[in-house]
């Protein structure tokens, strides 16, 4: 198991245990909690244990990713190295579709809703809403529609 998977289960751990009381829950979201700084400081990643991660999130190189604790996570997206997920003002953050791509060095801040398949790419900043299968590049980000044929 890599490190990021690592990484990713002790949120896992830690929000299944947030949820549940008594002090059996109350030791082991401790220790799902020391994991997770564990981890964090392993990977040097910043991801809130807070935030709602889909299943099948994938960090192939989790190095300098930071997800704000409010911020919502689709299934089966991928995130690669730093990047970051976090709001501008109060209640603003990011809500990340399911099939999400976020390349390398991309920044996604405020209230955006990126769409199902939708695919960001290296070192684009986006501020505004991305529609499903459309892609962001540039600073600030552009949208392009995704070919019908695409398969990417």
């Amino acid at each position: 198991m890599g490190f990021s998977n690592r990484l990713l289960r002790s949120i896992e751990s830690y929000q299944h245990h947030r949820a549940r009381r008594g002090p059996w829950h109350g030791l082991m979201r401790k220790i799902a909690r020391f994991r997770h700084v564990f981890w964090s400081v392993i990977t040097q990643s910043d991801i809130a244990p807070e935030a709602k991660l889909g299943r099948g999130l994938m960090l192939p190189h989790p190095n300098g990713v930071v997800i704000h604790e409010y911020a919502v996570i689709g299934d089966d997206c991928m995130i690669m190295q730093q990047v970051t997920i976090g709001m501008i003002g109060e209640d603003c953050v990011p809500r990340l579709g399911n099939n999400v791509y976020v390349g390398a060095g991309a920044k996604i801040i405020g209230k955006v809703e990126i769409g199902h398949g939708a695919r960001i790419g290296a070192n684009a900043v986006v501020t505004k809403d991305v529609p499903a299968n459309y892609t962001a590049i540039g600073i600030p980000a552009r949208l392009l529609e995704r070919e019908k044929g695409f398969r990417g």
